[in-house]
């Protein structure tokens, strides 16, 4: 009876996987994508497990089975560009998503004490890969390319001034600096306008770099969460790259610690990565392996989250730009994995780290993730905003 048993179940698990291969290899060839093709977003598969996996996980097994050398591209920018452009990925629409999509509905994954594990998490290693793959700015968020920008280093000085001049800082302003990251914005600001940063981060690593990398400078630090931040009001307020962290149970409770620290004539800009609609409930692999609990917001909730606090004085989406920085960002880590200069990692960590730049870079290029920059008013401009680019 047992033989009959295992028999049975080994059959049933030859037929799973043909129907998997069979499946998923008609899915790939709707997308024209070949397995063993010889194109930059063909894919080369060495483990037939694969097939199964993904049937069974969608993207959060896809991701994985990169991580452990299942599957290969010659360029991974390339195949996720063309799986998006062919609508390859709204057909893995897997349980990993839908019950991300539950749990975030009935739970606060950003609690003011949830929230630090994302620092932890992701951001607490400032000795690690950060030195070597970002620019001499110290920037993790995109660069702006749009004012003749040839260089990464280039284009992060470029955001950071665009940042400054769609504030209208003026020497002697006092700046909220909300995920304040390794301080790069606040050292630009200080030194260029005059102005006084007060940097708010979770991250104990993030805050160590800063600290060093503003001495001297007109800019302090708050080690908190930004809801319990009790200051007088500034005269401005940034946030870049941190709205993304937030969970989408807070983004109201975001803009209304938001309008309590800003003056009623103050500015407050607001840079973040945004989805397409409000029903893209993000990837489950990212959600798992790099950024904990967060969610992308939609114009709609953007907008819904602010209603009543604030009015939307100007929009700005340069979401390409990231698919550049994203790129350059890949060809310095790639560089100092190969030179050695990354030898406390294993190849695992790399292929993980691999994966979630180029992907990211195609998911961008293929616009199905934009970059926002907003400027919000309490009260409106008297005469109506002139935006700056």
């Amino acid at each position: 009876m047992q033989v009959s048993r295992l028999l049975l179940d080994c059959y049933k698990c030859i037929v799973i996987k043909m129907s998997a291969k069979a499946e998923i290899l008609k899915l790939l060839k709707s997308a024209d994508i070949e397995v063993g093709g010889d194109r930059l977003h063909d894919i080369q598969i060495h483990d037939d497990e694969i097939y199964k996996d993904v049937f069974k996980g969608g993207t959060l097994a896809l991701g994985d089975g990169y991580m452990d050398k299942k599957w290969d591209a010659e360029n991974l920018d390339a195949f996720v560009y063309q799986s998006i452009q062919s609508d390859l990925r709204g057909r893995f629409f897997n349980v990993g998503i839908l019950w991300h999509v539950i749990i975030s509905k009935f739970f606060n994954l950003q609690s003011v004490k949830r929230a630090f594990q994302v620092a932890e998490h992701h951001y607490d290693d400032p000795d690690g890969v950060y030195p070597e793959m970002l620019d001499e700015t110290m920037t993790y968020t995109c660069g702006y390319y749009g004012n003749g920008a040839t260089t990464l280093n280039e284009a992060q000085d470029h955001k950071h001034d665009l940042v400054c001049r769609k504030l209208g800082l003026k020497e002697g302003d006092r700046v909220l600096d909300i995920g304040c990251g390794f301080g790069s914005f606040a050292k630009y600001a200080a030194e260029n306008y005059g102005v006084h940063v007060t940097g708010v981060t979770i991250s104990k690593g993030q805050l160590e770099v800063a600290r060093e990398r503003t001495k001297g400078l007109s800019v302090d630090y708050l080690f908190m969460d930004y809801r319990e931040v009790e200051e007088e009001p500034f005269d401005h307020i940034v946030s870049i790259g941190m709205f993304e962290a937030v969970g989408g149970k807070n983004f109201r409770k975001f803009m209304e610690v938001a309008n309590r620290l800003l003056k009623p004539n103050g500015l407050f800009l607001l840079h973040t990565i945004g989805a397409r609609t409000t029903k893209k409930h993000g990837e489950p692999w990212y959600h798992k392996r790099i950024f904990k609990n967060g969610k992308l917001p939609s114009l709609a909730e953007l907008s819904k989250s602010h209603e009543g606090l604030f009015l939307m004085e100007d929009l700005h989406n340069f979401g390409a730009d990231y698919d550049k920085t994203l790129m350059e960002w890949f060809i310095r880590f790639d560089d100092a994995w190969k030179s050695g200069r990354l030898s406390k990692y294993n190849e695992r960590f790399y292929r993980m780290w691999k994966y979630y730049l180029l992907s990211c870079a195609g998911l961008f290029r293929a616009r199905y993730v934009q970059l926002w920059q907003v400027v919000l008013s309490p009260n409106g401009v008297p005469g109506g905003y002139k935006s700056v680019r």
